[in-house]
């Protein structure tokens, strides 16, 4: 005959009265869905998130706070980590060369202004990121990597947007930063 031990009846009636609620004394339930209008809601988010990477589609207006920064920031991981844990609606817009070069706000971004909130990295790290997706390429040459960074922050100076190194943040302390900085208020809790 095997070997049997509930570990968790040790544990059951001390939660319980810790907790000041009962167990339902279900196998393998670790949580329900009970607020589906908040899981509709976080589903959304996210899928708003990702059908807009990249800046594509999608309407700004709809947004809470619009990302920029150049390439491999951090810019999509956070927009898809503020849309499921804050239930929150993002966007964020790649900063592309030809952005760069004007040394302006990309037009469809002008009417944002106030929503939006620049991403930068350290060059060395940057360089990094962008190498093990493209290695030997222009992309993640040091020149290259070091022109956007610092034409990027030159654009977020003249326009005062407040923005974040994310070099040394998780994804988690990188939304958190922003919703404080943003002082935009988490609908639900995850």
């Amino acid at each position: 005959m095997p070997l049997f031990l509930d570990l968790f009846s040790t544990f059951v009636g001390p939660l319980e009265r810790e907790l000041d609620t009962r167990s339902t004394h279900r196998a393998g339930r670790a949580h329900g869905m009970t607020d589906l209008a908040a899981y509709s809601t976080r589903i959304n988010a996210t899928n708003f998130a990702l059908a807009n990477d990249d800046g594509s589609g999608g309407d700004y207006a709809l947004a809470d706070v619009v990302l920029i920064g150049v390439s491999r920031v951090g810019k999509t991981p956070t927009c898809v980590y503020l849309g499921v844990a804050i239930r929150s609606v993002r966007r964020h817009y790649p900063l592309t060369e030809e952005d760069l070069e004007a040394g302006r706000l990309p037009g469809r971004l002008e009417p944002f202004r106030s929503k939006l909130f620049a991403l930068t990295i350290k060059a060395e790290r940057l360089q990094q990121i962008r190498t093990e997706r493209r290695p030997e390429s222009r992309y993640a040459s040091q020149q290259q990597v070091q022109y956007e960074l610092r034409s990027a922050e030159a654009l977020f100076a003249r326009y005062a947007l407040p923005w974040l190194d994310t070099t040394e943040c998780s994804i988690e302390e990188i939304a958190s930063r922003i919703l404080n900085t943003s002082g935009i208020e988490r609908r639900l809790r995850p």
